[in-house]
């Protein structure tokens, strides 16, 4: 396997993407490949720049073995460069990121989540659970364990 470098990007940064790194960042341990595989994540809007991600989504990760202590930030236009996947929760950010693309090369690392999931293939986008109660952050991880195990995978098919 090559090397490779994934950066999950939601809106704000504090509630999917984090979840994301985290949840990716665990199964690559596990896998041996903490050597091989870089993860971060970020967001398309920079509100919350420099906060830990919503202590709702810090409960519901704790409660299946994640700690998640990344700090907020914005998507910069050298993500493009640093990492080799773009990985995204839906349509909004899907569309905000290729507007922010440099070329048609560096919109091309964009993809969904959801391309990766396979116990929920029918489901297009991760919701934002923000506005949500606690099934809500528990359906995001549902999603974010699935889909980082079926990216994970790709990479070791790539």
């Amino acid at each position: 396997m090559k090397n490779h470098s994934i950066l999950f990007v939601c809106l704000g940064n504090i509630c999917r993407s984090p979840a994301a790194e985290e949840v990716m960042r665990q199964l690559v341990a596990r896998r041996g490949l903490s050597e091989r595989i870089v993860v971060d994540s970020a967001g398309t809007y920079g509100g919350h720049a420099g906060e830990l991600p919503d202590p709702r989504m810090r409960r519901a990760a704790a409660e299946r073995g994640y700690r998640l202590t990344h700090r907020s930030r914005r998507v910069v236009e050298e993500d493009f460069e640093r990492f080799d996947r773009i990985v995204v929760m839906d349509d909004m950010n899907y569309e905000a990121m290729h507007r922010l693309a440099p070329s048609r090369e560096a919109a091309e690392k964009i993809y969904r989540m959801t391309e990766f999931c396979r116990r929920h293939a029918d489901r297009s986008y991760v919701p934002d659970p923000y506005y949500e109660g606690h099934e809500g952050f528990a359906l995001v991880l549902d999603l974010l364990e699935d889909g980082c195990a079926g990216l994970l995978d790709a990479l070791a098919d790539a």
